[in-house]
């Protein structure tokens, strides 16, 4: 529930959250805003999604008796669910050919009695959009596929180009059809589908009738491989395509004239789909395909791929938001496509649109910032892999090289000046061989009870004994030589080692010396990997143009 403190009606609610409260779905609250009078009036959000004061729903709720009692819209789903189980989608179109008129001798008595009773009260409209609803809302809860998500279908909307009044859609997937009378809503435009599964075009052709979609004409059969539409050009094509499938047909279509663009291998089902659309398109046609991530990089696709960059095709790639395929939760991509013009017109498209919105919630704005876009030349995308994810061609776009450079410039040259700052100041000592004389080895500083391990390292156990001292000289090259075995194996085992003897004061003399030493070398070790990114920046940022020599 939406929550306005700032509201004197106390908590808001939405459309979609009412329908749960009262146990309907969201086209039967919009019924109910129509029909009644009394419904409580929207006390915030916009035209398009008005938000209601939730204790004056609950009121209204009570007087109607709604969500106290099982709605007769939700008696018919139950009936449908006990007599067709998984089968549902049999059911619906059985049911939306008695909302017709027709005669469903098929369908339990019972179940056509209740569909009767509610085309008595509601619309046909809202009685077919309101199961439709239900059936979209119980596949994504099941996590199939079997119906294009609501997201998906909205970021398809969001980026299908402007339609003239004349202009045909088509959609070779259709499943029940969302996608396609979704996108498709103005007067006048032709509508043509097909779906593989023949009750799922039956509902969806019944569910356009009862809409008074006259232009719309699904028909069924496996589109690769029986095309009811082989002479069909059109303006736009919409696809969601089975993902992951590799029976599509590719034996039976090797010389398909369809693979312009290449023979898409077993494993690469989405790209046959791709080309299939796109041969249906008019001169200056556009496509727009619904496809998993890992297409926009497989290897079996890359010669498909560099095809469709190398002619101009491929406009637009939109990585969608993490969610969008509510399904399941692997990414999803949008590939806009356009068939180049009427022959002998010059092609200005020598660019790819890159869009990244994995970033921004699934519900939110489909709209790009400018920092999630990027417009690619199609040369650089013709390397080895023609790889066409979005969020690799934007991060190199948008990096702000000059910015970087000059902060791991400044970076390296402050951690210069502190690592020069911690050299000690040693003086001549009493030259090499000066402190042989009285030495111990660390076995005896075990057995004295003056050392311990923590780690591979010795450390202090007494206040006799200094840490930074005694791993000092453990480290020194005389010990290290030790360490090494006569055929030149380096094995370290401090406990042959052997360290000077001296006071404890005199240790921590030597102790601070080796401790700056270590800390020298930390800084040096950063220093180094510091160097490194600031090459890299330096180099990409000279080679992409973002940085220059100066003067």
């Amino acid at each position: 529930m939406t929550d306005n403190a700032a509201s004197s009606v106390g908590p808001l609610v939405t459309g979609a959250e009412i329908a749960r409260l009262a146990g309907v779905t969201r086209a039967a609250v919009s019924n109910w805003r129509r029909r009644y009078d009394d419904f409580p009036a929207p006390a915030g959000g916009g035209a398009n999604s008005p938000l209601y004061a939730l204790a004056e729903v609950q009121e209204w709720l009570d007087r109607q008796r709604k969500g106290q009692e099982v709605s007769p819209e939700v008696e018919l789903w139950q009936a449908l669910r006990t007599a067709y189980g998984d089968q549902m989608v049999v059911g619906l179109a059985k049911a939306a050919a008695v909302l017709g008129g027709e005669y469903e001798p098929g369908l339990p008595e019972g179940v056509a009695a209740r569909v009767r009773g509610l085309a008595a009260t509601e619309t046909p409209v809202d009685v077919v959009n309101g199961l439709t609803e239900r059936f979209m809302d119980s596949a994504r809860r099941a996590g199939s596929d079997q119906v294009t998500p609501e997201r998906v279908v909205r970021a398809v909307c969001h980026f299908a180009p402007g339609l003239s009044a004349d202009a045909t859609v088509f959609d070779p997937a259709c499943g029940i059809g969302v996608l396609l009378l979704s996108v498709a809503t103005g007067a006048g435009v032709r509508c043509c589908g097909q779906e593989v599964d023949e009750d799922s075009a039956r509902f969806a052709q019944l569910r356009a009738d009862l809409l008074g979609r006259s232009d719309v004409r699904i028909v069924s059969g496996d589109s690769l491989r029986a095309d009811e539409w082989g002479d069909l050009k059109a303006d736009l094509v919409v696809c969601d395509p089975p993902a992951g499938l590799t029976a599509w047909g590719r034996e039976e279509l090797l010389l398909d004239s369809r693979w312009e663009l290449g023979t898409p291998s077993k494993a690469e089902g989405e790209l046959a789909w791709l080309q299939h659309a796109y041969a249906h398109t008019v001169p200056g046609g556009q496509v727009l395909m619904v496809m998993p991530a890992s297409v926009a990089y497989r290897k079996a696709g890359r010669r498909i791929r560099a095809e469709l960059v190398r002619r101009g095709i491929v406009r637009q790639v939109v990585a969608l938001p993490s969610g969008t395929a509510t399904s399941h939760a692997l990414p999803v991509h949008l590939w806009c496509l356009q068939r180049p013009g009427i022959a002998g017109e010059a092609d200005t498209n020598h660019t790819v649109r890159m869009v990244d919105l994995t970033g921004n919630s699934p519900d939110g704005s489909l709209e790009p910032r400018p920092d999630q876009v990027a417009d690619v030349p199609l040369i650089e995308l013709l390397d080895d892999t023609v790889d066409l994810t979005p969020s690799g061609h934007l991060r190199s776009r948008h990096r702000d090289y000059p910015g970087e450079y000059a902060a791991l410039r400044k970076e390296i040259e402050d951690q210069i000046r502190r690592i020069a700052a911690l050299l000690p100041e040693l003086a001549p000592g009493g030259g090499p061989g000066a402190l042989d004389g009285a030495t111990t080895s660390v076995a005896e500083l075990i057995r004295a009870g003056l050392v311990a391990y923590e780690g591979p390292e010795p450390v202090s156990a007494s206040e006799q004994l200094d840490t930074d001292y005694l791993q000092g000289f453990l480290r020194s090259s005389v010990n290290a030589r030790r360490s090494t075995s006569t055929s030149g194996t380096y094995r370290f085992d401090s406990r042959g080692s052997r360290i000077p003897r001296m006071g404890i004061d005199e240790q921590r003399r030597y102790g601070s010396a080796f401790r700056a030493l270590s800390a020298f070398e930390e800084g040096m070790r950063q220093v180094d990997e510091l160097t490194r990114q600031l090459a890299e920046v330096a180099r990409d940022g000279l080679a992409t143009g973002a940085l220059a020599p100066g003067e």
